[in-house]
């Protein structure tokens, strides 16, 4: 309970974030008016992101994780972005044929607050095992923060796998196995537009 505790902690944080977010102000000239600001249009477009992402899994029996994703993002305008996201990702467990790999498949929105280069994302989907006979799909939720600019994409988000078996110390005579994980990664991007 604790991590769905922290998830929507960081969610509400996120969210915050967009909503205090404050947009280009564009004015438009009023007779006998001088204008504050003239109006600049914003090419929208597509583009294209490769990124590996290192993490820390939180929970036993996960060691660490490693993930690698392609991303196409549409700029909606300079300052406000959505993404669908896909890739692999392997939980690392220590033995023989233990990982549990993964493909993500996400949809996301992302918002730049500072200089047009600093931003906040949020992204939902699905996880769907596909190593060591593993058959779970579960939900990934995953707010981030991070730093872009025409090439490069760097980032600090927490994932939260809801269905992927963790074990628990609950008593002192062995653990239980439960559901529901995180990792928290860093994910270094090359990007270009289409």
């Amino acid at each position: 309970m604790k991590t769905l505790t922290k998830i929507q902690t960081l969610s509400v944080i996120a969210f915050t974030a967009l909503l205090t977010q404050q947009s280009a102000a564009q004015t438009t000239p009023v007779p006998g008016n001088t204008p504050v600001e003239k109006a600049t249009n914003y090419d929208q477009g597509f583009r294209l992101g490769f990124g590996v992402t290192p993490g820390y899994v939180f929970d036993d029996p996960y060691e660490f994780g490693l993930g690698g994703d392609v991303r196409l993002q549409y700029d909606l305008s300079k300052r406000y972005s959505i993404t669908l996201t896909t890739g692999f990702t392997n939980l690392f467990i220590d033995g023989k044929n233990n990982d549990l790999g993964f493909i993500p498949a996400k949809a996301g929105f992302k918002a730049f607050f500072w200089e047009d280069q600093f931003y906040a994302m949020g992204e939902a989907g699905a996880g769907f095992a596909v190593t060591n006979n593993y058959d779970d799909t579960t939900l990934i939720l995953s707010p981030s923060i991070g730093y872009a600019n025409k090439w490069f994409d760097i980032s600090l988000r927490y994932e939260h796998y809801a269905d992927f078996p963790i074990f628990t110390t609950s008593s002192i005579f062995g653990g239980t196995v439960s559901k529901g994980t995180g990792q928290l990664g860093l994910r270094i991007a090359y990007g270009f537009k289409l």
